[in-house]
């Protein structure tokens, strides 16, 4: 992280969503190495000591909550005296499970955690972000909002939503000082199998299913402590163009971090319909 360049001289502030594990805590710690004022939003309190007792800032947001969202955009406000440059959207989870066996709900409530909670706050920084003259606003996407994979249809339609969603939203802010990004990780070794595990359990019989066996095969892959791909990367490697995107002149739309993820993009710009999915069916 040498060449990252550090933050500490204008003092910018952050808000990250989703630091209780993974690529937000990770980017929360290493902001705040950099000379970020960071404040990290966490779902559930039990998560929250680890921050304080490193002098971050943490605030109790459920993405999926409206009024929490308020609460929180509130208390960061308080916290920053009224400035924000950045905002790194980040708190999500996978909702596992054939789209014929997942029920309504299973994928309304994907949709307000992976994307209607995200617009709830992200439209309360805009205003903040346009006053003071500037801003960043770095969305955490996915090699799923590039191409989809069985199984995970509620994650990939939230996250095809949301690349839509962005790229709108890069347009209709062209003319403003706010810049705007998508980071899309690919497979990063974070506790995203045992939250996905735990939301399979929840809504998914697989006894009564044709796609029993199919499901066997994802409850062996998210029980596993850690991810057998040789793609796999730790969260780490999403620190470089999350600092590009804050630090840079002009920053990214996309940064595309592990090689799936590049390699799904250019297959998907060369290979024929026909051609991905024969590809995209051997996936688990």
């Amino acid at each position: 992280m040498s060449s990252i360049p550090p933050f500490a001289a204008a003092q910018k502030t952050i808000l990250i969503t989703g630091c209780s594990s993974g690529i937000g805590r990770c980017a929360a710690f290493a902001m705040h190495r950099l000379g970020m004022q960071v404040i990290a939003s966490v779902r559930q309190e039990k998560d929250m000591s680890d921050f304080y007792e490193r002098g971050i800032p943490c605030v109790q947001l459920d993405l999926a909550d409206l009024e929490s969202i308020d609460r929180a955009i509130a208390q960061v406000l308080t916290i920053t005296n009224g400035k924000l440059f950045a905002l790194f959207n980040n708190g999500a989870y996978g909702q596992t499970g054939a789209l014929e066996d997942l029920p309504t709900q299973a994928l309304i409530e994907q949709f307000h955690t992976n994307l209607f909670g995200w617009h709830h706050l992200t439209k309360q920084v805009i205003p903040i972000m346009r006053a003071q003259g500037e801003g960043r606003i770095i969305q955490c996407s996915s090699v799923l909002g590039i191409v989809a994979m069985k199984y995970r249809g509620a994650y990939n339609a939230s996250k095809f939503a949301l690349e839509g969603y962005t790229d709108t939203l890069r347009l209709e802010l062209s003319d403003t000082p706010i810049q705007v990004s998508l980071i899309e990780p690919g497979p990063i070794e974070t506790a995203f199998r045992a939250n996905a595990l735990a939301k399979f359990q929840q809504w998914i019989q697989p006894a009564i299913s044709r796609h029993q066996q199919a499901y066997q095969l994802q409850i062996d892959r998210l029980s596993q402590s850690q991810s057998k791909s040789k793609f796999c990367l730790p969260p780490e490697s999403c620190l470089p163009p999350l600092c590009h995107a804050l630090s840079a002149k002009q920053s990214k739309a996309r940064y595309r971090v592990t090689q799936p993820t590049k390699l799904f993009a250019f297959f998907k710009r060369i290979l024929s319909t026909k051609q991905l999915d024969k590809l995209l069916k051997r996936g688990v």
